[in-house]
């Protein structure tokens, strides 16, 4: 603001100097053309200070690994987005996230907080499916395994009932795939497994082998190769399908295009960090693993979009239930955020006393309509805020399974920034 205020001053003291100059000769006059240049080259210098593009947001999630291990793909990852994004010439700089919660990265991704992403593939594929173009990938795809001891009679997972599971946490691509595989035989991980362990980090699993508190572990394939090389006797009992590794993708719309974010990616490589080209088919495996909530709610009537704008019309409360963030960035005109702190499994049969909920941000007769949504089907939060407004005893309780993308896909007014 100095810079520009100098520049204003200099600008008023050169314009009376033309004043001045008026009617003089021409050898002055034309003086006072090149003066009038200068003054218009120091007013375009001076358009920069006042309108800086807004910086690049980007969130990068390293995986499940220990923390040493997540700092260095971080910043290797670091090293690679700066060198590409400089060459694109990003204006008004980069915003770097680390992330190690991808339960936040999954949300985030429904609402487009972000306008690159770089994490597991099912973070990728689940913004690929709100909007996000794909653009390049590891060398090396990640696999989920279930592992056991190698004198252990669990030979495959039908073995596996009733045992104790180590897991990493909820979000995790390794639970996610595992969750997903076991979903297809019928099941669900608290229904096979009698008892379920997490762990922040993969490498700590090992040692709940070893102490004998698991029967079975899942981890990524290239953590139980690792453990298998330092000479652990060890033996894989259940696998997932292969899906890519650590991923970029790009919300569209600002000044980068996938093909030149591509390009210069791949032309950027930091320390064991290789890059190559992707497609959306490379995510449709995942994708199809997807936690959805359940199709009904007991004590609820479940609504779309149309049937959510009449209820409004009529005085329902919309109770937007996803971050404070989430709904700043945008959110259905005349909602109310009352956000739920979800730590339960995202499960039908969860427990309410893992999560928060603030009951007393809903009106007190408990005889309102209220509507609650959040991010999608694959949300939970608008599933359990709904549920936990049931038990205590509202009875217009409407579920908006679909929630914000098909309240902004069905063309309804939105207030914010979506």
């Amino acid at each position: 603001m100095a810079l520009t205020t100098q520049l204003h001053r200099s600008r008023n003291s050169l314009a009376s100097r033309f004043l001045r100059v008026a009617g003089r000769s021409s050898a002055q006059q034309a003086l006072a053309s090149r003066s009038r240049g200068v003054l218009a080259s120091l007013a375009l210098l001076a358009l920069p200070l006042c309108s800086v593009a807004a910086p690049l947001s980007v969130v990068v999630n390293p995986g499940d690994q220990g923390e040493q291990s997540r700092f260095a793909v971080f910043s290797e990852w670091r090293q690679v987005l700066e060198q590409s994004l400089r060459r694109e010439r990003a204006a008004g700089g980069l915003q770097l996230t680390q992330s190690n919660d991808a339960t936040a990265d999954l949300s985030a991704t429904r609402s487009r907080l972000n306008d690159l992403v770089v994490g597991p593939a099912h973070v990728v594929g689940s913004a690929l499916r709100y909007g996000y173009q794909p653009v390049a990938t590891m060398d090396k795809t990640v696999q989920a395994v279930l592992v056991a001891p190698q004198n252990s009679s669990i030979n495959k997972l039908s073995d596996s009932a009733g045992k104790r599971l180590g897991l990493p946490m909820q979000d995790s691509v390794v639970t996610y795939l595992l969750r997903g595989e076991i979903n297809a035989s019928n099941s669900t991980i608290k229904q096979h497994f009698g008892a379920v362990l997490e762990s922040r980090y993969q490498d700590a699993l090992l040692v709940c082998l070893q102490i004998r508190r698991c029967d079975v572990v899942a981890v990524e394939r290239a953590v139980f190769e690792r453990w298998q090389a330092a000479g652990e006797s060890l033996k894989v009992v259940m696998q997932s399908k292969a899906v890519p590794g650590l991923s970029v993708a790009l919300k569209p719309g600002g000044t980068l295009t996938a093909e030149g974010l591509r390009a210069s990616l791949q032309g950027a490589q930091a320390g064991s960090l290789k890059l190559q080209a992707v497609g959306g088919e490379a995510f449709e495996y995942v994708s199809t693993l997807g936690y959805f909530t359940p199709r009904t709610l007991p004590g609820a009537t479940q609504v779309d979009a149309a049937a959510v704008a009449k209820l409004m019309q009529g005085g329902a409360l919309f109770i937007d239930t996803r971050s404070e963030a989430e709904f700043k960035a945008g959110h259905a005109a005349g909602a109310k955020s009352v956000p739920y702190h979800e730590k339960s499994a995202k499960e039908a049969d969860f427990k309410v006393e893992d999560d928060k909920f603030d009951l007393t941000q809903l009106p007190a007769n408990k005889a309102a309509a209220l509507v609650f949504a959040c991010n999608g089907a694959e949300c939970w939060k608008s599933f359990k805020a709904s549920h936990v407004a049931v038990k205590a005893g509202y009875s217009k309780v409407y579920w908006f399974r679909g929630g914000f993308p098909e309240w902004r896909a069905a063309g309804y007014k939105i207030e914010g920034s979506p």
